[in-house]
C-alpha cells in the first residue's frame, strides 16, 4: 500500500509541473476574464493579462511580427486547447519577432498568454469581424496528435484518445503512464 501512495504523489507531482505557460506569467494572468466577456467588450480589458487558446486559422508575418488568428476553444486544467468543435470566436495575436508559419500552420492547437491592446476590425468572409487583440508574451504550440502514443514495452501506435491504465488505473502500469505522459505534455515554445 506504501508503493501505491509513493506512486500517486509522483505522479501528482509530475502532472503539477506540466502548465502551457511558466509560473511567472501564469501569476499574471486575471482568470476573471472570460473569452465570451472579452469578446464582448475588448476595449475595456486593456493592460489585462488573458491566458486564451485554440487552433490556428492563419498566421502572416508581418514587419512588427507575425500575426496569428486564432479559432478560441476552452483549455483544460494544463492550459491545453480541447472541445476543438466548440467556440465562442476568433482573436488575434501578435508575436513580436518571427515565428515560422509552416510550424504555426492552420489546424494547429496553441495556447497564448497575451496583454490585451484593445480590439481590431478586420473582414471575415462577408462580415466585419470585432476581434479582440491581443500582444503575446508566452506562446506554446502543441504536438500534432497523430503520434499519440508509443511505448517501447508496447510497440504499437495508438489513437489520441487512447488510454494505456484502462482498465487497471495508473499504478497497475507505470511504464504505459510515462508514454502517455510523454505524449501529452510536451510541446514546442515560442522564443521569448
Amino acid at each position: 500500500m506504501k508503493r501505491f501512495f509513493i506512486l500517486v504523489m509522483v505522479l501528482g507531482l509530475l502532472s503539477g509541473c506540466a502548465h502551457a505557460v511558466s509560473r511567472g506569467v501564469l501569476k499574471q494572468v486575471d482568470r476573471k476574464i472570460t473569452f465570451v466577456a472579452l469578446l464582448k467588450d475588448p476595449n475595456a480589458y486593456k493592460g489585462k493579462v488573458v491566458l486564451l487558446g485554440g487552433i490556428i486559422v492563419n498566421s502572416i508575418n508581418k514587419q512588427e511580427g507575425t500575426l496569428l488568428e486564432v479559432y478560441e476553444t476552452a483549455l483544460d486544467r494544463d492550459g491545453k486547447p480541447l472541445n476543438t468543435d466548440k467556440s465562442e470566436g476568433r482573436f488575434l495575436a501578435l508575436y513580436q519577432g518571427y515565428l515560422d508559419s509552416e510550424i504555426y500552420a492552420k489546424g494547429r492547437k496553441v495556447t497564448i498568454a497575451g496583454t490585451v491592446q484593445g480590439e481590431k476590425v478586420q473582414q471575415l468572409g462577408e462580415i466585419q469581424y470585432h476581434y479582440p487583440y491581443l500582444i503575446v508574451k508566452e506562446i506554446r504550440l502543441w504536438k500534432e496528435e497523430e503520434l499519440a502514443y508509443y511505448d517501447q514495452y508496447e510497440p504499437y501506435r495508438w489513437g489520441p484518445w487512447y488510454d494505456p491504465w484502462y482498465p487497471w488505473g495508473p499504478w497497475w502500469y507505470p511504464w504505459g503512464y510515462r508514454g502517455y505522459y510523454h505524449h501529452g505534455h510536451h510541446g514546442h515554445h515560442g522564443h521569448h
